[in-house]
């Protein structure tokens, strides 16, 4: 049975809302001659963060793979996919904000990066130790807590409507 597992709601509307509030403003300061290239933009711009934060992942009984959008590929990103059987171990590695990231290990050598920010993580990672057999995995929560996500959406809200309030005064 295939399952697809999103980036997390919390994690694209941060980023998105970000984005909004950073850059809703360029098209109205900007001179008359370059209003509709920074509209233009704007969009383009909006279409590229709403395209990269679209990456998933999907499992199987043999399988797990990354797939990313055009758009990621173009900028770097790869989509991957190993077989159950391949990976040899999950490797921990402290980031320097002091928590930790995981990576498969597979028998020819390779690392991928194991995949935190999904919607449904828990039974992510129970699908993951079941086809593994690597209990080490329950450990494997989200890379940043959930809440510093939902206050940056917050926070970029609450940008996004200062500066409507400040553009009809």
């Amino acid at each position: 049975m295939i399952e697809k597992f999103k980036t997390l709601f919390f994690v694209k509307s941060s980023l998105i809302c970000l984005y909004l509030a950073l850059t809703i403003p360029i098209p109205f300061v900007s001179i008359d001659g370059l209003k509709i290239p920074s509209s233009i933009t704007f969009f383009l711009g909006l279409y590229l963060i709403i395209n990269i934060t679209s990456d998933y992942v999907e499992t199987c009984n043999n399988k797990i793979s990354y797939k990313t959008s055009f758009i990621s590929k173009i900028l770097g990103k790869k989509n991957w996919e190993i077989f159950w059987k391949d990976i040899k171990s999950i490797k921990s590695l402290p980031t320097s904000q002091g928590s930790k990231v995981y990576y498969f290990n597979t028998y020819q050598g390779e690392n991928f990066l194991l995949p935190h920010r999904l919607e449904n993580l828990k039974k992510f990672v129970l699908i993951v130790s079941k086809n593994t057999g690597i209990a080490a995995i329950e450990k494997v929560s989200y890379i940043t807590p959930l809440w510093t996500y939902k206050l940056l959406t917050l926070l970029s809200v609450l940008m996004i409507v200062g500066e409507l309030f400040a553009f009809i005064n």
